[in-house]
């Protein structure tokens, strides 16, 4: 399922009934907690917060001239994904993500590389993804993507 949207709120719209508050909440959560310097936008079909072209002039390899990726959040067939870029870089930060999370939710974790997936709305553990958000400084994401992802 793709959402076709040309801004946020119009994504956040489109989400359907049965998600939309839960959705909205995670957005919210995502959005309130990433330190300044995140700049929120559509990225990639999804919602996206990344370091823009003013502060990270290089941008994305993988897509030159494109702002630097951090965090995404979509509205899937079956789910709701938050794709965390921080996790898949620093294994510190993933380990200590899935020590918490059976602290928050009842539910087996569902992840891959990068990817958080929330099969049951009423499961998301919003104060672990808010804490999450604020362990990556924009500067710290940098640094992580130059050593870990930037070819040399």
């Amino acid at each position: 399922m793709k959402i076709e949207a040309n801004s946020v709120e119009e994504y956040l719209n489109q989400v359907p009934e049965e998600r939309k508050a839960s959705f909205r909440k995670l957005y919210e959560t995502v959005s309130q907690n990433l330190p300044p310097g995140f700049q929120d936008q559509l990225s990639y079909g999804m919602i996206g917060w990344s370091i823009p072209l003013e502060t990270y002039p290089a941008g994305y390899h993988c897509t030159p001239n494109t702002p630097l990726p951090f965090i995404n959040l979509a509205s899937q067939k079956n789910f709701i994904a938050l794709y965390h870029m921080g996790i898949y870089a620093n294994p510190e930060l993933l380990n200590w993500f899935v020590a918490e999370y059976p602290k928050y939710s009842p539910r087996k974790l569902d992840m891959g590389k990068s990817c958080i997936r929330f099969k049951k709305v009423e499961d998301i553990p919003f104060e672990l993804i808010a804490e999450l958000c604020q362990k990556i400084t924009p500067e710290d994401w940098i640094t992580l993507y130059e050593r870990e992802f930037k070819k040399k």
